[in-house]
């Protein structure tokens, strides 16, 4: 993995966890907490989503979107857990 690909998935993993943040929660959790939301997101979406037969495609912006799917689902599920 060369920089640039690392530099541009701490990139859609940021804006992910942003987004995911303003959906669920209505705030974000500061840019090194978004990057790990958004990352985690990511590979949540990443195992759920072909086990749904949901597929974003390719490209950055289908990387951010999945990447956000994904967050908020991993956001939803930390939320309904700290109720118990």
């Amino acid at each position: 993995m060369g920089i640039e690909s690392l530099l541009l998935m701490l990139l859609i993993g940021a804006i992910a966890g942003w987004l995911a943040g303003k959906i669920v929660s209505g705030s974000g959790f500061g840019l090194l907490g978004n990057i790990v939301v958004g990352i985690l997101g990511a590979v949540v979406a990443g195992y759920l989503l072909p086990r749904l037969g949901f597929g974003v495609g390719g490209g950055v912006i289908a990387a951010i979107l999945h990447a956000t799917l994904g967050a908020v689902v991993l956001l939803v599920v930390v939320r309904l857990v700290k109720r118990i």
